[in-house]
């Protein structure tokens, strides 16, 4: 007769994965600062030291949301990207762009954590850089891809960049682009994002009548600063 009872693993898995759904769901009412091994413990019925058999600490579990909504955002981002065609930069830009934002608004408190005000008296370990990336690097492939495709020698370099910029370190991420077109970028991450949060928390209130169609117009206004344009 088999045992059809799950293995020890298994049984962990499950129940790691119902601290964080419990976690997130009190996370969404109360939001992160609020978050507590005990009130999750109590939620789901169990003293707080089989929390911590899990979770030894508060920014443990902390960081393990963390890192699951950074590496959902960026899966959510990559496959955007996968269903386009490499040749169409303005069109994966979009694409990577409605996929942020609409991930955003499934899981605003997920948005929240990763990209609203710092839980007080937390700091994220150096191993969450990683993750945090993943949609930074599809954003950056789509500039450099358009800029490695394309014939158009690229702007000049500013000498001041290298004063405001880690230029190093953006080498590794757009190899072979131009340093003021890794500036430009940054800002399109920073436009993206900025207008993710501005919708989300409510401060477009009153100044855009439709969301939808100014997002497209900004996405289009980005693409048209950053990507190579052919000239005749």
């Amino acid at each position: 007769m088999s045992d059809n009872r799950p293995s020890r693993a298994e049984a962990r898995a499950h129940q790691i994965a119902t601290i964080k759904s419990t976690s997130r769901r009190l996370m969404a009412e109360r939001g992160a600062p609020g978050l507590s091994l005990r009130e999750v413990a109590r939620e789901m019925g169990l003293v707080s030291s089989a929390i911590y058999r899990y979770f030894p600490t508060r920014d443990d579990l902390l960081t393990a949301l963390i890192v699951d909504a950074y590496n959902d955002l960026g899966v959510a981002a990559e496959r955007a990207v996968q269903r386009c065609s490499k040749r169409d930069a303005t069109g994966r830009l979009h694409a990577a762009a409605a996929s942020i934002r609409k991930w955003a608004k499934r899981n605003p408190s997920e948005y929240a954590l990763i990209y609203g005000s710092p839980v007080p008296g937390y700091e994220a370990p150096e191993f969450t850089i990683e993750p945090a990336t993943r949609v930074t690097m599809v954003l950056a492939n789509i500039i450099t891809d358009a800029w490695r495709e394309s014939p158009v020698e690229g702007p000049a370099r500013e000498a001041s960049l290298g004063a405001m910029l880690e230029l190093s370190g953006m080498e590794e991420v757009m190899p072979g682009v131009p340093d003021v077109v890794r500036a430009r970028g940054l800002m399109v991450w920073t436009q993206i994002f900025g207008f993710v949060s501005f919708e989300l928390f409510g401060h477009y209130r009153g100044s855009v009548r439709n969301a939808n169609k100014f997002f497209d117009f900004v996405v289009d206004e980005i693409a048209e600063t950053v990507l190579p344009r052919s000239r005749d």
